[in-house]
């Protein structure tokens, strides 16, 4: 058991410096290539248009490119009649509703059902709403932690909960998929789950602190880690198959949601064995920090 509980103690901090390098790589890449917004936070124009057969994405790219001389991305949203045609705040009019009722020169043809525009002034009030949203969770999950843990403890889920959020925005920028609003509440779905998982190992800890458990700091910390491990998993691997699901089921429109959730469910069960519980050991936690001093004198000579 020693020998499983040293390997286990090697590969927590293999994974604990390894996620310190993959933190910097993602701040230099967020730095560099910054997020390709949606048209949620940029500005722009949204029509939405249903087709009288089904079509192909392609075929109807091709076709609308003949009338809409700007820019513009496709989205189906829910099935093969249905689309959502997104264009940068560049085009200062909307497309001509004549032109794509009309029949496009191909073998089926367009409504519009329903067109609108979003100004800059729009998109940079729904980025500061949405920012302001992350900061005010983090600070509520901030109080609650200082209130609920000793410093030490605390800073392991504090730094849990930054490491999950830096890396999945890395993933967004380093990849340039879309961030949009749906993100944005994935970001936040993210922050609970992660927090989540770091608790729960984390009171684990300070339970065993405050028993006659023997062993050093270490081995607490592992048998801390091993007690929830299976219930970790399961949750965690529950989640991810509902997830998946979305994933696969639901489409383009919720896409970005489900690789920013799935990104930070895999990373929080990552960070919640390596970064929450080994911050506390390098800052030096000691059984003190949660007893009464008459408890660590009579665990001394329990030893």
């Amino acid at each position: 058991m020693k020998t499983t509980k040293t390997g286990f103690t090697l590969a927590r901090y293999i994974g604990f410096y390894s996620s310190l390098v993959i933190i910097l790589f993602s701040l230099l890449t967020i730095q560099f290539k910054g997020f390709n917004f949606a048209v949620d936070f940029t500005g722009g124009v949204i029509t939405e248009i249903q087709t009288d057969q089904p079509v192909s994405e392609t075929q109807l790219q091709t076709a609308l490119s003949e009338v809409i001389d700007t820019p513009f991305s496709l989205i189906n949203v829910g099935s093969d009649l249905q689309w959502s045609i997104r264009q940068g705040i560049d085009s200062e009019k909307m497309p001509e509703t004549s032109l794509l009722m009309g029949n496009l020169d191909a073998d089926f043809s367009v409504e519009v059902l329903s067109a609108s525009v979003i100004g800059p002034q729009v998109g940079d009030e729904l980025f500061e709403a949405g920012a302001l949203a992350i900061i005010a969770s983090l600070i509520a999950m901030l109080l609650y932690l200082s209130l609920r843990f000793e410093w030490r403890l605390a800073s392991g889920s504090v730094a849990a909960l930054f490491h999950d959020i830096i890396i999945v925005l890395g993933i967004f920028s380093l990849l340039q998929i879309e961030f949009d609003l749906t993100v944005l509440a994935a970001l936040l779905a993210v922050i609970g789950y992660s927090l989540n998982d770091s608790i729960v190992i984390s009171d684990r800890i300070r339970e065993m602190l405050r028993t006659k458990m023997k062993g050093s700091l270490n081995e607490i910390i592992n048998s801390a880690i091993l007690s929830t491990l299976t219930r970790t998993l399961i949750t965690s691997g529950t989640t991810l198959g509902t997830v998946s699901a979305i994933w696969l089921l639901a489409g383009q429109p919720l896409e970005g949601f489900s690789i920013a959730l799935f990104t930070g469910i895999l990373v929080g069960t990552f960070s919640s064995v390596c970064i929450s519980a080994t911050v506390p050991e390098l800052l030096s936690l000691k059984r003190e920090h949660y007893q009464r001093p008459e408890e660590v004198k009579e665990v001394e000579n329990y030893r």
